[in-house]
């Protein structure tokens, strides 16, 4: 996906929604998460170019609830219940999921294969 600071960004998206397990006091999403622009773009395992400060999820639990919901490693999250996740911190990032009144998360993200399956079919069928 390519990004220009300050500019709109295209993305193919999917929907993904959690329901988290909750485990005594605490209620668990299932999967971890990188990035966020107060981190080093160039630790990103992720990003294509090392400049993209984008959230990504790093690591997901198997049998977990991210897992069940078709969360993968590498996803980058575009929304998290209507929030705009493209320029925050990865604090803020972390506080926006784990907030302890929603038991369910919504998320927009997008994958490579997404855009790859997009752009494929776009070669395969042109316009008539």
């Amino acid at each position: 996906m390519y990004f220009v600071p300050g500019q709109p960004v295209t993305a193919v998206v999917q929907r993904i929604e959690i329901h988290k397990l909750r485990q005594g006091e605490h209620l668990i999403l299932g999967f971890s998460i990188g990035g966020g622009i107060d981190q080093d773009p160039g630790q990103n395992p992720f990003s294509e170019d090392k400049t993209d400060k984008g959230i990504y999820v790093t690591r997901v639990t198997p049998g977990g609830p991210a897992e069940v919901a078709d969360l993968r490693m590498g996803d980058k999250i575009m929304q998290v219940n209507g929030w705009d996740m493209t320029m925050v911190t990865h604090d803020q990032a972390r506080k926006r999921l784990t907030k302890k009144n929603e038991k369910v998360v919504r998320l927009l993200v997008t994958r490579k294969s997404l855009e790859e399956a997009v752009k494929h079919s776009m070669t395969t069928y042109p316009k008539q």
